[in-house]
């Protein structure tokens, strides 16, 4: 079993930063993959960013890429979500979520967060 808490999210103007991140429980956070999603008012829930477990691999959503950039610290349990250069259409709730494979998709993931509101104004 592994419990998530993200934290980090508010309210910010277009163009700025926030860092996201989520507490992992468990002793077994470094053997899992770790996926950040995020959901708008009345759109699908979508893939943002991805990272195995060793940290050596990186995945991102076209949106994102070079914008946003996931991290994890394994002695801290603990996975981040730098997100820069923010625009209003990354307003979402954003959800971390782990996984044995790792993967873009949201039904692979066997455990998630409660989220973390993210609002950007223009």
């Amino acid at each position: 079993q592994v419990q998530l808490v993200e934290s980090g999210g508010g309210l910010v103007q277009a163009g700025g930063s926030l860092r996201l991140s989520c507490a992992a429980s468990g002793r077994t956070f470094s053997s899992y993959a770790m996926g950040w999603f995020r959901q708008a008012p009345g759109k699908e829930r979508e893939f943002v960013a991805a990272i195995s477990w060793s940290g050596g691999s990186t995945y991102y959503a076209d949106s994102v890429k070079g914008r946003f950039t996931i991290s994890r610290d394994n002695a801290k349990n603990t996975v981040y979500l730098q997100m820069n250069s923010l625009k209003p259409e990354d307003t979402a709730v954003y959800y971390c979520a782990a996984d044995a494979v790792g993967s873009d998709s949201a039904r692979e993931y066997d455990y998630w967060g409660q989220g973390t509101q993210v609002t950007v104004s223009s």
